[in-house]
Protein backbone atom coordinates (compact mmCIF):
# COMPACT_ATOMS: atom_id res chain seq x y z
CA UNK A 1 0.00 0.00 0.00
CA UNK A 2 1.29 3.47 -0.84
CA UNK A 3 1.16 6.27 1.74
CA UNK A 4 2.23 9.88 1.67
CA UNK A 5 4.60 10.64 4.54
CA UNK A 6 3.64 14.33 4.42
CA UNK A 7 0.19 13.32 5.70
CA UNK A 8 1.67 11.68 8.79
CA UNK A 9 4.78 13.70 9.64
CA UNK A 10 4.75 17.49 9.91
CA UNK A 11 8.42 17.93 9.07
CA UNK A 12 7.93 16.73 5.47
CA UNK A 13 7.52 19.82 3.29
CA UNK A 14 6.84 17.98 0.04
CA UNK A 15 5.02 14.81 -0.95
CA UNK A 16 6.99 11.66 -0.22
CA UNK A 17 5.11 8.54 -1.29
CA UNK A 18 6.41 5.18 -0.12
CA UNK A 19 5.24 1.59 -0.22
CA UNK A 20 4.43 -0.04 3.15
CA UNK A 21 2.72 -3.23 4.26
CA UNK A 22 -0.97 -3.27 5.18
CA UNK A 23 -0.16 -3.66 8.89
CA UNK A 24 2.12 -0.61 8.94
CA UNK A 25 -0.42 1.47 7.04
CA UNK A 26 -3.19 0.38 9.43
CA UNK A 27 -1.08 1.41 12.43
CA UNK A 28 -0.23 4.79 10.86
CA UNK A 29 -3.90 5.50 10.11
CA UNK A 30 -4.95 4.36 13.61
CA UNK A 31 -2.34 6.64 15.16
CA UNK A 32 -3.53 9.57 13.04
CA UNK A 33 -7.15 8.93 14.12
CA UNK A 34 -6.01 8.76 17.77
CA UNK A 35 -4.17 12.08 17.47
CA UNK A 36 -7.23 13.73 15.89
CA UNK A 37 -9.48 12.36 18.63
CA UNK A 38 -7.02 13.58 21.28
CA UNK A 39 -7.00 17.06 19.72
CA UNK A 40 -10.83 17.11 19.78
CA UNK A 41 -10.94 16.00 23.44
CA UNK A 42 -8.32 18.58 24.36
CA UNK A 43 -10.30 21.32 22.62
CA UNK A 44 -13.61 20.29 24.21
CA UNK A 45 -12.16 20.15 27.73
CA UNK A 46 -10.17 23.35 27.50
CA UNK A 47 -11.36 26.38 29.42
CA UNK A 48 -12.34 28.98 26.83
CA UNK A 49 -12.00 32.11 28.90
CA UNK A 50 -9.20 34.45 29.77
CA UNK A 51 -7.86 34.96 33.26
CA UNK A 52 -7.02 38.49 32.15
CA UNK A 53 -10.70 39.43 31.89
CA UNK A 54 -10.72 40.59 35.54
CA UNK A 55 -14.24 39.34 36.10
CA UNK A 56 -13.29 37.54 39.32
CA UNK A 57 -13.47 34.07 37.83
CA UNK A 58 -9.91 33.27 38.81
CA UNK A 59 -10.60 34.12 42.45
CA UNK A 60 -13.62 31.83 42.59
CA UNK A 61 -11.56 29.03 41.03
CA UNK A 62 -8.97 29.17 43.80
CA UNK A 63 -9.71 27.09 46.87
CA UNK A 64 -7.37 29.07 49.07
CA UNK A 65 -7.09 32.65 47.80
CA UNK A 66 -5.26 33.85 50.92
CA UNK A 67 -1.95 32.12 50.34
CA UNK A 68 0.04 33.80 53.07
CA UNK A 69 2.88 31.70 54.46
CA UNK A 70 1.18 31.47 57.85
CA UNK A 71 -2.06 30.16 56.35
CA UNK A 72 -0.24 27.67 54.13
CA UNK A 73 1.76 26.41 57.12
CA UNK A 74 -1.40 26.07 59.22
CA UNK A 75 -3.10 24.12 56.42
CA UNK A 76 -0.07 21.83 56.10
CA UNK A 77 -0.06 21.19 59.86
CA UNK A 78 -3.79 20.43 59.81
CA UNK A 79 -3.35 18.08 56.87
CA UNK A 80 -0.46 16.25 58.57
CA UNK A 81 -2.44 15.97 61.80
CA UNK A 82 -5.40 14.47 59.99
CA UNK A 83 -3.14 12.00 58.17
CA UNK A 84 -1.51 10.96 61.46
CA UNK A 85 -4.89 10.59 63.14
CA UNK A 86 -6.22 8.51 60.24
CA UNK A 87 -3.11 6.31 60.28
CA UNK A 88 -3.47 5.75 64.03
CA UNK A 89 -6.78 3.93 63.51
CA UNK A 90 -7.18 0.20 63.02
CA UNK A 91 -7.03 -0.71 59.34
CA UNK A 92 -10.75 -1.45 58.90
CA UNK A 93 -11.81 1.86 60.48
CA UNK A 94 -9.26 3.81 58.47
CA UNK A 95 -10.37 2.23 55.20
CA UNK A 96 -14.03 2.90 55.96
CA UNK A 97 -13.42 6.53 56.88
CA UNK A 98 -11.27 7.00 53.79
CA UNK A 99 -13.91 5.41 51.56
CA UNK A 100 -16.74 7.48 53.04
CA UNK A 101 -15.15 10.91 53.38
CA UNK A 102 -12.38 10.94 50.79
CA UNK A 103 -13.81 8.71 48.07
CA UNK A 104 -17.42 9.78 48.62
CA UNK A 105 -18.85 6.28 48.95
CA UNK A 106 -22.08 5.78 50.86
CA UNK A 107 -22.15 3.56 53.92
CA UNK A 108 -24.31 1.08 52.01
CA UNK A 109 -21.73 0.85 49.22
CA UNK A 110 -18.94 0.30 51.74
CA UNK A 111 -20.96 -2.37 53.55
CA UNK A 112 -21.75 -4.16 50.30
CA UNK A 113 -18.14 -4.03 49.14
CA UNK A 114 -16.78 -5.34 52.44
CA UNK A 115 -19.56 -7.86 53.01
CA UNK A 116 -20.71 -6.43 56.35
CA UNK A 117 -23.86 -4.71 57.56
CA UNK A 118 -24.48 -1.00 57.11
CA UNK A 119 -24.80 -0.66 60.89
CA UNK A 120 -21.31 -2.13 61.36
CA UNK A 121 -19.87 0.39 58.89
CA UNK A 122 -21.73 3.25 60.57
CA UNK A 123 -20.53 2.28 64.06
CA UNK A 124 -16.99 1.75 62.79
CA UNK A 125 -16.89 5.19 61.16
CA UNK A 126 -18.37 6.83 64.25
CA UNK A 127 -15.84 5.13 66.53
CA UNK A 128 -13.02 6.03 64.15
CA UNK A 129 -14.01 9.70 64.11
CA UNK A 130 -14.12 9.75 67.93
CA UNK A 131 -10.67 8.16 68.06
CA UNK A 132 -9.34 10.67 65.55
CA UNK A 133 -10.79 13.56 67.56
CA UNK A 134 -9.17 12.23 70.74
CA UNK A 135 -5.85 11.74 68.91
CA UNK A 136 -5.93 15.31 67.57
CA UNK A 137 -6.74 16.75 71.01
CA UNK A 138 -3.70 15.01 72.48
CA UNK A 139 -1.18 16.38 69.98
Amino acid sequence: MEINLKSFYSWYTHDEVIEVSEEVAAELFADKRYEQAHARRQYRNKAHYSLDAEDGIEESALVCYDNSPERIFAMMERHCGLCWALNSLPESQGKRIEAHFLLGMTMSEIAQKQGVSKAAVSMSIEAGLKAMKKYLQNI
